[in-house]
């Protein structure tokens, strides 16, 4: 008798593990990105080349520490060509992967300092490799239209969406 309970008893274990390791994707917790800057302002002066279906842009972020004193930025910043980077007029030394642009501002700021970048650029949304959510299966954040007006019935335009992170396909920002 003791060997049939503790035989129904580890079986049930098995059954509660197994059902714990197979939640809701909704229910589990994702924890949040940490804060290290916070985005006050962002500024765009772009303009279109449909034949490369690129963005050519010019970007004015205004940025200030979450709390603690920082001289680093990481920006979000996909599939991109970072042309210049600077600070008051001066060239500021950058990392930059295809993914995220980490900046060494020339000073630590303090959380009542603001300070804004202006950052040269060329966004190829076409280039971009990552998969959207289940909501929105796209993630290239900037889409070009029949931009080559092959199709007559179709008018040449150009949209943007973010979600989920599909921002920084086609301007350098904090995306999450």
């Amino acid at each position: 008798m003791k060997f049939q309970k503790l035989t129904l008893l580890l079986c049930l274990m098995l059954v509660v593990t197994a059902i714990s390791q197979t939640k809701d994707p909704a229910t589990i917790y994702r924890k949040e990105k940490e804060k290290i800057n916070d985005l006050v302002h962002t500024k765009l002066n772009v303009a279109f080349d449909f034949d490369k279906k690129q963005l050519i842009g010019e970007e004015w972020l205004t940025l200030r520490p979450h709390f603690y004193t920082t001289d680093k930025l990481t920006l979000d910043a996909k599939a991109m060509i970072i042309h210049s980077i600077e600070l008051d007029h001066k060239e500021l030394p950058y990392h930059y992967d295809g993914f995220k642009i980490r900046i060494e501002l020339p000073r630590k700021y303090t959380k009542e300092e603001t300070y804004t970048l202006h950052i040269s650029y060329t966004a190829r949304p076409e280039k971009v490799t990552q998969k959207g959510s289940a909501a929105i299966t796209g993630a290239k954040g900037l889409y070009f239209i029949n931009a080559d007006g092959s199709d007559k019935n179709k008018p040449t335009q150009i949209w943007t969406q973010g979600e989920t992170e599909a921002s920084s396909c086609w301007f350098p920002t904090i995306d999450s």
